[in-house]
């Protein structure tokens, strides 16, 4: 698997996905300041799960995953990590698991320890594409309900798109996982068993320490990740 950066400030050059999923790395995430997370553990995922996964439950470095701090990412044939990182205080800022045919943006956020996150983030998110001239279907998906949205945009050349995109949530102990899919994986779901696999890959790192729930939790840019020329 490859890794690219790139300044947090984008040439308008890039292409469309990788704009799109930065726009996303921005919205509301459900944040529900000052409602603190324990300092203790919490539960463990239920036995038979597929993953995602919580990075107790895995052997890191057995498994040669890309360590991000908070995701670690289990290597994909033909596939590429593209961080976008701010050039200032060298902070990831999203990830973008980027293929030929689409492509799949990952952040975490901290959660409490009993509840079910992604029920409340859910209606945010329709919110905010609905306010912004896009419509939003929730359907059944593999990881439970999820988000597939059509949302306006505008092209490289000046005119006018629609960015479909699948949004998923998987909630884990104290952390949420959201996985954007862009591409074919979001307008062909019945055909995106091999992207999907990528998330189910995912472990999620969170940490012991208290943090409001909501607050995305920190991603750490590896060394041999390259600059974008």
């Amino acid at each position: 698997m490859k890794f690219r950066r790139r300044s947090a400030d984008p040439d308008p050059s890039v292409d469309q996905a990788d704009e799109l999923a930065e726009g996303q790395a921005g919205d509301q995430a459900g944040d529900q300041a000052g409602d603190q997370a324990g300092d203790e553990p919490g539960e463990p995922r239920k036995a038979g799960t597929d993953g995602p996964y919580d990075v107790s439950e895995i052997d890191a470095e057995a498994e040669g995953r890309v360590d991000l701090g908070s995701l670690l990412i289990a290597p994909s044939e033909g596939r590429e990590v593209r961080l976008q990182v701010d050039e200032a205080s060298q902070a990831v800022q999203s990830v973008l698991v980027a293929g030929r045919d689409g492509a799949l943006e990952l952040r975490a956020f901290a959660a409490p320890r009993n509840g079910d996150l992604w029920s409340d983030v859910r209606p945010e998110l329709v919110a905010d594409v609905k306010s912004k001239g896009g419509t939003v279907e929730e359907r059944e998906g593999r990881f439970g309900v999820e988000l597939v949205c059509q949302r306006p945009v505008q092209m490289p050349d000046g005119t006018s798109g629609v960015q479909p995109s699948r949004i998923v949530g998987v909630n884990g102990p104290r952390w949420l996982l959201r996985g954007t899919f862009l591409g074919a994986p979001a307008v062909r779901p019945e055909e995106a068993a091999e992207w999907e696999d990528v998330l189910a890959q995912v472990a999620v790192r969170r940490g012991d320490h208290a943090m409001p729930v909501g607050d995305a939790l920190a991603l750490v840019l590896p060394k041999q990740a390259r600059k974008l020329p």
